[in-house]
């Protein structure tokens, strides 16, 4: 069975409007959610960045839905201990159930401590120790690990809930993928990309496979088109850029080399339903297994209508 989820953005709203919008999802029909989790956003037209483990807390006490991180990473800004203890407690407060999706991180929210950036293995090689020391953490118990990256000395988290929550990894290329497939429960990719897909069960992983889907509905497509354009233009830029670059200026300055064309791609957009659910069956058909839909723009209300409305009774393949 396909789910199909609700994507809040950190990155475009503070934590008041995630707290809403949660529960409007719940209100809608939704039954699972995914938010971002970044210390600064893309470009300073999205505007916002709360700190994901307040607002978690938050929309646990309000809803009953489900709960996940798209994604956290748990190698640089925040010692994997931190990260174990932090979900740990969410997975206590989120009566409808908590994920901790996880990933190699971007150098946007990584170099604020002034720390080294490192190559990309390293940074794989960084995530994998990383799991194990919250693995470790969360059998409960006095815990010390001393490894590579990461050391742990006398450390207990006394506050566990009564199961470990699963822990879905995130991917970009076959090298990723492969390691997702051999350290999580699951899998991660923003890209609609069946061939990784194919990768990650070829190496061995049996868990569910998630993708982030944007869309932007409006009553005007026009309209659709600039908002996407003005907020996200960093959709469209190539290759290793959105890991790489450092800051929302430098994100803004190679923005500015996308055009409107470039920044919409193949979203779907404006106020027809059936390019939405043509872009939710190729998803389906890439064999992903759990898509999070993502609003862009301030109006939720409106789209959690049309979404339930008229694109709803159409999903009939999921």
């Amino acid at each position: 069975m396909t789910v199909i989820g609700y994507a809040l953005s950190s990155e475009e709203h503070n934590a008041p409007e995630l707290l809403e919008f949660a529960k409007g999802a719940e209100r809608a029909g939704f039954g699972d959610l995914m938010i971002s989790d970044h210390f600064h956003p893309w470009n300073d037209a999205q505007g916002n960045s709360p700190f994901v483990w307040g607002v978690i807390g938050a929309i646990g006490a309000a809803t009953n839905l489900r709960i996940g991180t798209g994604v956290t990473c748990p190698t640089i800004r925040t010692h994997p201990a931190i990260i174990a203890h932090a979900a740990a407690t969410a997975a206590t407060l989120c009566p409808g159930g908590f994920y901790l999706g996880v990933g190699a991180g971007e150098n946007l929210n990584e170099h604020i401590l002034a720390d080294r950036w490192p190559a990309t293995d390293e940074r794989h090689a960084m995530l994998e120790e990383a799991l194990e020391v919250i693995r470790l953490l969360w059998q409960g118990g006095t815990q010390s690990f001393d490894g590579t990256f990461y050391a742990v000395d006398n450390a207990r988290i006394y506050s566990l809930p009564d199961e470990p929550p699963p822990i879905f990894v995130s991917g970009f290329g076959p090298k990723a993928t492969k390691l997702a497939a051999r350290i999580g429960d699951g899998y991660v990719n923003s890209s609609l990309d069946a061939e990784l897909v194919k990768t990650y069960r070829d190496a061995g992983g049996t868990g569910p496979i998630q993708n982030l889907a944007k869309i932007c509905w409006h009553a005007d497509a026009a309209e659709a088109r600039k908002l996407l354009h003005h907020l996200w233009p960093n959709t469209g830029l190539p290759g290793e850029l959105s890991q790489e670059l450092k800051t929302p200026a430098h994100f803004e300055q190679a923005a500015s080399l996308v055009d409107e064309d470039q920044a919409v791609g193949n979203t779907p957009h404006g106020p027809d339903p059936q390019p939405y659910v043509d872009y939710i069956r190729t998803y389906v058909d890439a064999g992903f297994t759990e898509i999070y839909v993502q609003q862009i723009g301030k109006d939720q209300d409106g789209f959690f209508r049309f979404w339930f409305d008229e694109v709803v009774p159409r999903l009939d393949f999921v």
